[in-house]
């Protein structure tokens, strides 16, 4: 009987947690993914509605730190540093507040992300960057707080927060020239040593074309400054490659390099794998 009880309330436990209520929440979350040139803009807050409320002078008092949206911080992440009125915000994650008043809005983006509302403590020291914007009054009505990222170009956009009939914009720049110029050039400037390592190594491990695993570590090694600078690991696998083609003699004096170059490395990994590849191939 005891046995028969006991399961009856695992099952009962099991279907409270399984039968749990859902319902929509009042401020449902949203984010917001936009590319603005070649930087990725991400925007995570809740949307609360102003359900017949006079929202700003009242629901949301003028004057007053705002956590811009509803329950957690409101965020926004950019993968680059972007220029806000001359000065750059480095790229990264920030909590978006703003002090609204009637004819200003301050705009707050701050280091601490975590907090549930405003900070209990406020840091200034936090404070990544802080403006003024006049707001814009809107001709229809928001119903729902809106944040969105319009007028993009290549190297701009705006982040406007929208709700009621008011909007308050602020433009930010992004590097995309500096960055573009940068993916140009190492593109045309060609492979790098370790793009042809990288390749070599596939072949290699996959047990590919052996002659063209050969061709590419070459070619990695030859990219070093000297000889001295040739990096152990590269000629460590140069050696296994001539070995896997059957050139026993030119692997172990490769391996004899990568060792001597591993030695002065201090890498005992690879003083152990090069001194048991040479005492091996030179037993055949």
């Amino acid at each position: 009987m005891r046995k028969i009880i006991f399961l009856l309330a695992v099952l009962i436990a099991n279907y409270t947690i399984e039968a749990q209520v859902k319902t929509p929440q009042p401020s449902p979350k949203a984010t917001l993914n936009q590319v603005v040139g070649l930087t990725d803009v991400t925007v995570e807050y809740s949307r609360p509605s102003s359900k017949g409320r006079v929202v700003f002078g009242d629901l949301v008092p003028f004057g007053r730190l705002w956590r811009t949206g509803a329950n957690a911080n409101t965020t926004v992440t950019f993968s680059e540093d972007v220029v806000i009125k001359g000065t750059t915000l480095k790229k990264g994650k920030y909590a978006l507040f703003t002090t609204p008043k009637a004819d200003m809005w301050e705009i707050i983006f701050y280091t601490d992300t975590d907090n549930w509302g405003t900070p209990e403590n406020w840091n200034e020291n936090k404070v990544a960057f802080k403006t003024n914007v006049d707001p814009i009054a809107l001709g229809n009505n928001v119903e729902t707080f809106t944040i969105s990222i319009n007028n993009i170009t290549n190297d701009s956009a705006t982040l406007d927060i929208s709700w009621e009939k008011t909007m308050a914009s602020i433009k930010f720049e992004v590097p995309t020239q500096k960055a573009a110029m940068a993916s140009i050039e190492k593109v045309l400037a060609g492979p790098t040593a370790g793009d042809y390592f990288s390749a070599a190594q596939y072949f290699y491990q996959s047990n590919g074309d052996m002659n063209k695993a050969l061709e590419y570590i070459n070619k990695a090694v030859s990219m070093a400054k000297s000889s001295e600078e040739v990096p152990f690991w590269h000629l460590r696998l140069k050696s296994l490659i001539q070995a896997k083609l059957g050139n026993k003699q030119g692997a172990i004096e490769t391996a004899r390099l990568s060792l001597a170059a591993a030695e002065k490395a201090n890498n005992a990994d690879y003083v152990k794998m090069n001194n048991d590849s040479i005492r091996e191939w030179s037993k055949k």
